[in-house]
Formats: C-alpha cells, structure tokens, sequence
C-alpha cells in the first residue's frame, strides 16, 4: 500500500510542471489583442514570454491572475510601446498575487507606467519605463508604483521622466528596492506612508529630489517608518521640479538629496551623497494643515549615519537663499532641519557629528518659511545601529528570481 501511495504522489510531482503553460507573444500585427488574451486567459503558474521587439500598443493592460509570471527579452529587447495609448490608464495594471514582472520596457505611458495594488508578493525586476521626451509635466506620475500590498522586491530597474515618483511604493510593508536607476524625475525614489523597507545599491541622479521618505495624512494606511536608506548613490539631483500644480512633491525644493518627512525610525547610512545643491538631506515635519486623528506629522528617530557627503549646498532653491550663503560662508552645512520636535523623549533626529547641520528653527507644524530662524544645529549623535527585526521583501521573493 506504501509503496502504490509513493508511486502516486511520484507520479503528480513529475507531473505538476507539466500543468504550467508558456504563452509566446511575438510584435506585430494583432499583438496587443494576443497580449491581452494571454493575461486573461493564464493559469496559476503560467509564463507569458514576450519576443524581443518593439509592441504598439493603443490601450493600457491589466493581469488578474495570481502566480503568473510575465517575461520579455530585456529592458532594451523587449519594448512596450504606448505612445498612441487612447485614454490616460497605466500601461500594465496587476491586481494578483504572486506575479513576477521581468525583461521589458514601457515607453510614454499616458498614465502610469506598472501599477500594482493590493498584489501581495510581487516581483519587480529589470522593468525599464520612460518617457522618451524627458521631463514633463503632462508625463505620467508614476513609473513602478506598488500600493497597498505586503511583499514587494523592486530590483534592477530603470525609470526617468515621472512627473511625481520613478519608483513609488505606498502603503505598503516588507519592501526592498535595490540595484535600480531613477534619473530625470520629480522624485526618484519615494516610500510613502510604508514600513519595513529597505533602499540599497540605487543610482538616483538628475531628479528634483533624490529619495523621499515620506508619511502623509488622510490615506487608508499611515504612520510609515522602520526604513533603512543604505549605500546608495544620490548625485545632482538637480532637475527643475516639474511637477503639476497640487501635487504633494510639487513642493520639494530642486536639489534635494535624500529627504524624510512625517516618518519614524529612519535609518540613513552608508550612501555617497554629491553635488545635491539645496540639502544633500532634508528632515522636515509635514507641513499642510490635516485633519486625520492617526496621522502623527512629525519625523521621529531619524538617524543620519556615516554617509561619504560633500561640504553642502552651493545654490539652494529656497527663499532667501542668496541670504542664507552668505550667512553660512558660502555653503549650508549637508543636513537641513526644520527644528520641530514633538516628543522629548525620543530625539527627532540624530546624526554623526562628521556632517554638518543647520536649522531653520521653527516651533510648531505648520509654520511658514517666512517664520524661519535659520542658524547651526548641534545635534545628538547616535548610538549603535538599531535592529530592524525583519524588515525587506520576503526570502522567497529572491528565490524565485534564481529560479
């Protein structure tokens, strides 16, 4: 009787791959019909693999099917085409879980590039997404832009011209971006209103701002942190913000390097941080009035650790910035603070005392620019680095890129 039963379940185990279907796109004529058709007719454990080639593509996608992975011939080989995209929808919209994403481009998505929401486990490697005349205001928002979901593993990237975010992940946890490129966005890199995240080994340059940790009010999911930002390179951020009016980062300041607004238990350490000429980092509280009793606005346990930084800001983009220059020296110290604090028992912000920090002194959340008085911050230095416990995209997401 064992033995028959061994057999049987021998038997379904070399069997089961067998159930997994390859759906093979080719470019041409018909392509986005037999794409679409593909994304809705695969199975749990399908592979849809796109040819190499250029896609024309008039309407947005979407996959609703869990555990399905789609794969092109690489980010230059393998290009998705929206330029004559009816409508302003993503280019690819996933709402399953389990999906991998790997291989391919989208070019000048109306809207955004690849959303994913509520897609728990979601793998996000050598996706490219661009719009091809830079940047632009009537550009989508968001390149790569995971919301609400737990599991996310965002790897060898690459996005440029986003009109609010690159590589946006929001309400979300267990979260790793890494080994990615954003360049010639409004903000390169954003974790919004997430915890548990971990920023490592990008290139973030020619954005408005570089990094952005941010927590906003009024969202199902807040009081973000428990974020590392570690052994990035974040280099002239330096792009005039372009963003439409409204937005909550048409309001970063050109020139920012890695900034963290509303968060707690930021871990800022390891990064080059060059050529940022506003603030190579920025630490503020939220700053618009709210009414959401969940919402705490201000930054908590915020550590600026070794980073390999220069002298500071040359040319900030802020009032009075001729003023301030001439006040500093010529340079603002690296590290711009806003000077609020609410909890005396746990410092806002702390930082290695190797890297310089100024203050614009202000009392309460909410108080204007023009209320500012400027002057140096000496602030407390840190302690050990702290232990994260698990924080970043879960180990399975890894393996199944090895796969």
């Amino acid at each position: 009787m064992s033995i028959r039963l061994s057999f049987a379940a021998a038997l379904l185990a070399s069997a089961a791959p067998a159930w997994a279907a390859t759906h093979s796109i080719e470019p041409g004529e018909g392509a986005q019909e037999a794409l679409q058709e593909a994304l809705i007719l695969a199975e749990p454990g399908d592979e849809i693999v796109l040819a190499a080639g250029r896609y024309t593509l008039t309407d947005g996608l979407s996959l609703a099917v869990d555990n399905v992975t789609v794969r092109g011939a690489g980010m230059e080989g393998t290009v998705l085409d929206f330029s004559g995209q009816q409508g302003s929808g993503e280019g690819l919209l996933v709402t399953s879980d389990g999906v991998t994403l790997r291989d391919f481009a989208l070019e000048n998505p109306k809207g955004d590039g690849v959303k994913s929401k509520g897609a728990d486990n979601i793998v996000y490697s050598a996706i490219r997404v661009t719009w091809t005349g830079g940047p632009d205001a009537s550009n989508g928002a968001y390149g790569i832009y995971p919301v609400e979901s737990t599991g996310i593993l965002v790897t060898g990237c690459e996005v440029s011209g986003a009109s609010d975010a690159g590589i946006y992940v929001g309400q979300s946890r267990a979260i790793t971006v890494r080994d990615s490129v954003a360049t010639d966005n409004v903000a390169g890199i954003e974790i919004e209103n997430s915890r548990d995240a971990i920023v490592e080994r990008n290139y973030v340059t020619r954005n408005t701002g570089g990094i952005l940790v941010f927590d906003l009010p009024g969202l199902p999911v807040t009081n973000g942190g428990n974020v590392i930002v570690r052994d990035n390179l974040v280099a002239a951020n330096n792009t005039p913000n372009f963003a439409p009016p409204g937005n909550i980062v048409a309001g970063v300041p050109r020139g920012t390097g890695i900034m963290v607004m509303a968060n707690e238990k930021v871990w800022i350490g390891g990064n080059v941080v060059r050529d940022n000429p506003t603030a190579p980092f920025m630490v503020l509280a939220y700053t618009e009035p709210f009414d959401d009793d969940r919402y705490n606005p201000y930054p908590r346990e915020v550590v600026i650790a070794q980073n390999n930084v220069d002298a500071g800001a040359t040319d900030p983009d802020l009032e009075g910035g001729e003023m301030l220059l001439a006040a500093f020296g010529g340079t603002l110290p690296p590290i711009l603070w806003d000077g609020i604090g609410a909890d005396e028992d746990r410092h806002t912000l702390m930082a290695t005392p190797e890297i310089g920090a100024w203050s614009l002194n202000l009392t309460q959340q909410g108080q204007s620019l023009g209320e500012a008085q400027p002057g140096p911050a000496d602030l407390p230095a840190y302690g050990q680095p702290w232990d994260f416990g698990a924080i970043g995209a879960p180990a399975e997401l890894e393996q199944r890129l090895g796969a």
